[in-house]
């Protein structure tokens, strides 16, 4: 094959046709720094965000000029890369050797195996330009230089050479383009490695291919100027390759066997007839063989496009995403201005009249194509002629699938064109051109005058519809690797990092929302279990009767937990024992007032007071302590204090002497040790048995009075809780803490609940901190709901509660498709396989549609459900191609 490059510098690029065009890279991402990094959209977009992206798109298509050419290329992703995305960030292990490997090494093991021999890839988009020049002396110099490229490989000599001031020239042209670019699609210079990259990943289509991960850091293959002349290595490697269309493989064709004598060479030079194979008209695909290997690719060039299409239905190129194998797409564009556009269309009206003068004659009379041929183009003279700017895009659109073997290949091209089929467009695979087309998706290259029959016309904004331009991916760019990207139909993986949100200016919290058993829980104990095991801590509040999270924490995280039982008191939560100094003093004062229901300026609050600052004052401060200074005072004290002091002790003995008070109250119970965070990564404090007044008794303090003893002592409880949760999350800014809430509302139905939540919500970002929290509806996570960043909606059956969860992930609630996926679409009821489907939204605003995988660690999947009689847990895994012999991957399956 002939290499289509001569040289390279920087990001401009010398053809050996002689033209030298600019390469950029949209949707970059973040550099080597990390900056950069742009909003990137998920599959589901409210309708305001997608008209602003179509009006991006469409400023950027009316910049341009000339003939651009657009490349959407699937990069192949290995598990390495998803591995080291795991990683990224996390600090070694400070342990003993004794205690094994760092805790987050089995999760990327696990997630290793369950991507192994998967089919992954990512779509990068690039963005070619032809560069023009105004000097005659460089045009010169380009018809030489391709005169010379035409020679010189006969010769054995090198590309012609480019001086200095051609480099110079170039690169000022390339600084216009992008001035003009500005403002629209996020977009850098591609490297040199990059530009190399494309013409290998379409020479390796089918096989392992070299990985665009190391072509992003790579500073090869750029030329230099030295001593005035653009110096460049060879790129005659990229040229190892034979082509041949319709070429035959050994697995579906029988070549040991001819009708004649004679041997074939797999060059398949013989005449077709004389194997026993089908004719080349039905092997349209192009064999590509190198040192690697033989790979087949079939191009299809997009032949007729549907005069109306509907704006929802009009994303052809994100459709291609949800197809089980990956689709490359070449769009080769010419821009013809509005004036230009609109004197052609004149020309077809005047021919138009003519066939209709025609037909008069005739006894059949005109037909009604015509007509509408004439209403057509009226309209779109309309539309250019409402804006100077307006360009008419003249596009030629290329569509590549591939495989490991012909009849691979063969099939997804088939499944492609009947997709496009559905949508009334009309892709054809052209015998006789596969070769042709296939250099249409090379950098740098003339576009082959066949092509030209399959441009297709339309304006800027239509084209635009198109979604050419657009990438969708859903979660963060590193982290845990939460389950895979439903709405694509290869394996995606999907990456969440709450931990990092804080570290990019971004709330850490997290709230989940669906019905019950749709999977809430679930997700949030693996979201825990890889915030400890990636080095932070998760404190877990579990009301649940069962106590699921104590049992999940002995287990995921066994020797680093720590449960706090309130019924069963098996450890002290006493304020002053937990706290040193004014905070311990604080939390004892307001836990009595408010367990008393006494004012803290009244005369009881200032016995309090006495009585709180004395015991905190002797050598083992404790609330058994304050109780006893109370009895102290009583006995010593004369006149109201004294009184005041009796009835104070009187009912303080009545809440200590109730078992849900002992663990605050018994001095015996060892005190919960929040200097020792640093060995308990994950602090369980199950409330079951603790009860609460209703939420309708805190507006009315006489009801709120007559509550039963239990429930009194329970929101007394609760708000030690709320404390300890506090200062353990905000003890440490430089160590991440995630404090979760599984039903939520019953933590905010008491106005200490509401206030942590509330705290946690402001403030948690500056402290390394986010809040977890799950409910049953959107409105029960509280009216500061909208700080938070993360957001999952499940399935959710009441049409009601859908829309409100719409709304809390950004969505339209008044979207019919979009109520009926949430309804009836998320983890349908009795579907095996379909469990822990979930709308996602993180930071960066992208929402997508997500299945969340348990991984495969037995300490995490014997106990991370709670479904009733389920032995084991459910391990999801990805979901195999359909019908691909060979390539066969293991499907969903739940134990």
């Amino acid at each position: 094959m002939r290499v289509p490059i001569r040289h390279i510098a920087g990001h401009l690029v010398w053809s050996a046709q002689g033209s030298v065009w600019a390469v950029y890279r949209l949707h970059p991402g973040p550099d080597a720094e990390g900056r950069r990094e742009e909003t990137v959209q998920g599959t589901y977009v409210p309708a305001q965000v997608r008209d602003e992206q179509l009006a991006k798109v469409t400023h950027l298509v009316r910049s341009l000029s000339g003939a651009p050419r657009l490349f959407g290329l699937c990069a192949q992703v290995d598990p390495g890369e998803i591995a080291l995305k795991m990683i990224e960030g996390i600090q070694p292990a400070e342990q003993a050797p004794a205690m094994g490997p760092h805790p987050w090494v089995e999760n990327v093991e696990a997630a290793l195996d369950l991507l192994d021999e998967q089919e992954m890839h990512r779509r990068t988009l690039w963005l070619a330009v032809p560069l023009q020049t105004e000097a005659g002396t460089l045009r010169v110099a380009a018809s030489l230089g391709t005169a010379w490229a035409e020679i010189a490989p006969i010769l054995g000599m090198r590309p012609a050479l480019v001086d200095r001031r051609e480099v110079t020239a170039y690169r000022e042209q390339a600084l216009r383009v992008e001035a003009a670019l500005a403002g629209g699609i996020a977009f850098r210079p591609a490297r040199p490695a990059e530009i190399v990259w494309m013409i290998q990943h379409a020479l390796h289509r089918g096989l392992p291919e070299p990985l665009l991960t190391e072509a992003e850091t790579s500073g090869l293959y750029g030329g230099q100027v030295r001593e005035g002349v653009l110096r460049s290595p060879s790129y005659a490697d990229l040229g190892l390759i034979r082509l041949q269309e319709g070429g035959i493989e050994s697995d579906i064709d029988d070549v040991d066997e001819f009708k004649s004598t004679g041997q074939l060479t797999r060059s398949g030079r013989r005449a077709w007839w004389r194997l026993n194979t089908a004719s080349p008209l039905g092997r349209r695909w192009l064999q590509v063989e190198s040192d690697t290997g033989i790979g087949y690719q079939a191009q299809l060039a997009l032949a007729e496009c549907p005069p109306v299409v509907r704006q929802e239905a009009a994303d052809l190129f994100a459709q291609l995403e949800t197809l089980d194998f990956p689709v490359d797409y070449t769009v080769d564009l010419t821009l013809v201005p509005a004036e230009k556009a609109r004197d052609q269309v004149r020309r077809k009206k005047n021919e138009l009249i003519d066939q209709a003068d025609q037909y008069d004659a005739r006894p059949t009379g005109m037909p009604a194509s015509l007509t509408e041929a004439a209403r057509d183009l009226g309209e779109l003279d309309a539309r250019l002629s409402r804006t100077s700017v307006e360009v008419e895009v003249q596009s030629v659109t290329v569509l590549t699938v591939w495989g490991p073997t012909a009849a691979v290949c063969d099939a997804r091209a088939r499944a492609l064109t009947a997709l496009l089929g559905g949508a009334d467009y009309r892709a054809v695979r052209p015998a006789g051109l596969q070769e042709a087309l296939f250099t249409l998706g090379l950098p740098a290259t003339v576009r082959p005058g066949v092509a030209r029959e399959f441009t297709q016309h339309q304006i800027s904004e239509d084209w635009a519809l198109g979604g050419a331009f657009t990438v969708g991916e859903v979660g963060d760019p590193n982290g845990m690797v939460l389950g895979v990207d439903l709405d694509c139909g290869t394996a995606r993986p999907v990456l969440i990092n709450v931990a990092d949100a804080p570290k990019v200016d971004a709330s850490a919290s997290m709230g989940i929302v669906g019905d019950l058993g749709a999977g809430k829980s679930v997700l949030q104990k693996l979201i825990a279990e890889a915030v400890w095991a990636r080095g932070g801590r998760a404190i877990c509040i579990d009301r649940t009767p069962v106590r699921e999270w104590a049992t999940f924490a002995r287990a995921a995280a066994r020797g680093r937990a720590q449960i706090i039982d309130a019924a069963q008191a098996e450890v002290s939560i006493d304020p002053l024992r937990m706290f040193d100094g004014p905070e311990g003093r604080h939390y004892a004062l307001s836990y009595l007032t408010l367990q008393l229901g006494i004012g803290p300026m009244s005369t009881g609050g200032e016995v309090l007071h006495h009585a709180v600052e004395q015991a905190a004052a002797g050598p083992e401060p404790s609330m058994h302590r304050v109780l006893e200074v109370l009895e102290e005072m009583a006995a010593n004290e004369g006149g109201k204090r004294k009184e005041t002091a009796a009835s104070l002790a009187g009912l303080v003995r009545v809440v200590a002497t109730n078992s849900l008070a002992r663990m605050v109250f018994d001095p015996a119970l060892p005190p919960v040790r929040l200097d020792a965070s640093h060995a308990t990564d994950m602090i369980v404090i199950t409330t079951a048995g603790l009860k609460l007044p209703p939420k309708a008794a805190f507006d009315k303090p006489e009801v709120l009075h007559q509550q039963p003893l239990e429930a009194l002592i329970g929101r007394a409880v609760l708000y030690l809780i709320a404390a300890l949760a506090r200062q353990t999350a905000f003890e440490d800014p430089t160590r991440f803490t995630q404090v979760v809430a599984d039903e939520l509302y019953w933590l905010t139905s008491s106005a200490e609940g509401t206030a942590l939540v509330h705290e946690i919500l402001h403030d948690g970002r500056k402290h390394g901190a986010g809040l977890l929290a799950a409910s049953h509806d959107a409105e029960e996570l509280g009216p500061d709901r909208g700080l938070m960043a993360y957001r999952a909606l499940a399935r959710t059956a009441d049409r009601e509660r859908a829309r409100r969860g719409l709304e809390f992930v950004g969505l339209d609630p008044n979207d019919d498709e979009l109520l009926r996926l949430v309804t009836t679409g998320l983890s349908p009821v009795g579907q095996t396989g379909r469990e822990g489907e979930f709308l996602l939204t993180c930071p960066r605003q992208n929402t997508g549609r997500v299945k969340v995988s348990i991984p495969r660690i037995p300490r995490i999947a014997a106990s991370i459900t709670t479904t009733p009689g389920r032995r084991a847990a459910s391990l999801s895994v990805l979901k195999p191609l359909a019908a691909e012999a060979g390539h066969t991957r293991p499907k969903e399956h739940t134990s």
